[in-house]
């Protein structure tokens, strides 16, 4: 074998839980270790060390990524009650995708992976349609509480002077005769022009029409917002540069953005506000083919980078594999992640080598699934004559072969 590819600077590494970091392990093992000097800092956000050092662990990681500018992450468990009781946690941690967007700021672009064969649910989407999310605020960043019957939720914003008289009280709800539920969210305006702005700037380098879609016939002050700040940067700073490509800008209510993705061909960048990007993203993975084909990158205005599977931790196949069992657990997202990351940081470093190794990588994958070899989740809705199911290490070993 031919010398190992070197690395300058570390990746910062984020392992996770589940079947996925039993894919982690194994991707490392088969396809980046044998071919590349790999150099990564090493931080373990699978729950029990979250447990153990009180989350200050994702803390830890995101003011690495800062350091060394590309982190590549592992799928990980954002534990609800029943994730509580079953890890022994002392506290339901927040999400740590939350935790380290709202550290690094930035916008969230996922966009599928199409591979030949791998025929989309609806047949008129031809092109890639990139979902840009939003990192910051909204309910990632919630207060939240239960009310109980005669309680009263207002909102309360105390001006920057402190006097009282200027205070403002607006009332959410009162809880008469039943109690209830009450929520507060926020944003800032600067994280919702660094949001613009990285949605023009990605338009703007991949050649695409930018969608911007929220509610704000119904938010009107909270949703108003984010259209009135796109549209003041978009004709300020960039409406001749738009023109000057011949790509597009507009504004819509998300029903009706979601209509008209449905009626596209794709090819463009649909711009969304954090929960909102959340879902979508999702449906639009999911509705061309898999949750576990979709490229994720967090863009910092910073410059800091963060690959990520955009998919959960595969629980219940996770639970075969403990029992003995063998799974046929999609890796290709895992994968992508860190050719993502690794070409990143290639283009950072100047290592033509790293970038040309992790290009050829995402091609041996493609090449496996086009040429009929895949998981069971791409195998139930391949139009490939003569394909075949494999197991989650099979595919690897395949992919391995054609690089």
């Amino acid at each position: 074998m031919s010398e190992k590819i070197k690395m300058q600077v570390p990746i910062v590494e984020m392992d996770g839980d589940e079947m996925t970091r039993i894919i982690w392990a194994w991707v490392k093992e088969i396809l980046l270790l044998p071919f590349v000097d790999l150099k990564t800092e090493y931080f373990d956000l699978g729950l029990k060390e979250r447990e153990r050092t009180k989350d200050r662990i994702t803390i830890l990681a995101a003011e690495a990524i800062k350091e060394y500018g590309v982190g590549v992450k592992c799928a990980t468990i954002t534990p609800n009650e029943e994730r509580v009781e079953e890890y022994g946690l002392t506290e339901m941690y927040k999400s740590p995708n939350g935790t380290i967007r709202a550290i690094l700021d930035g916008t969230v672009f996922r966009a599928p992976i199409l591979a030949n064969g791998i025929v989309p649910y609806i047949p008129g989407w031809k092109k890639p349609i990139t979902i840009a999310r939003h990192a910051y605020g909204d309910i990632y960043k919630n207060v939240e509480s239960l009310a109980s019957a005669g309680d009263k939720a207002e909102l309360v914003l105390t001006p920057a002077d402190g006097a009282d008289g200027n205070e403002k009280r607006l009332l959410i709800h009162s809880f008469e005769k039943s109690g209830g539920i009450a929520q507060g969210v926020h944003n800032t305006d600067a994280s919702i022009e660094s949001f613009a702005r990285a949605c023009m700037n990605y338009a703007v380098d991949t050649r695409q029409d930018l969608w911007f879609a929220t509610k704000d016939t119904i938010s009107k002050t909270y949703d108003r917002r984010f259209r009135d700040i796109f549209e003041k940067i978009f004709n300020e700073e960039y409406k001749a540069r738009f023109e000057d490509i011949g790509i597009t800008y507009f504004y819509t209510l998300i029903d009706d953005a979601v209509a008209r993705v449905i009626r596209s061909d794709g090819g463009y960048i649909w711009a969304c506000k954090n929960y909102d990007g959340d879902v979508m993203s999702d449906m639009i993975a999911t509705a061309f083919g898999s949750l576990a084909m979709m490229t994720s990158v967090l863009v910092s205005p910073s410059g800091y980078y963060e690959y990520e599977a955009a998919h959960g931790t595969v629980q219940k196949h996770y639970y075969k594999h403990l029992e003995g069992g063998v799974t046929s657990t999609n890796s290709v997202a895992t994968i992508f992640a860190w050719t993502g990351a690794l070409k990143k940081r290639a283009d950072l470093d100047g290592l033509a080598a790293l970038s040309a190794f992790a290009e050829k990588l995402e091609n041996a994958v493609l090449s496996t699934i086009g040429e009929g070899v895949m998981t069971g989740d791409l195998y139930s809705i391949s139009a490939l004559a003569g394909k075949k199911q494999v197991d989650t290490k099979t595919f690897l070993y395949e992919a391995a072969k054609r690089l």
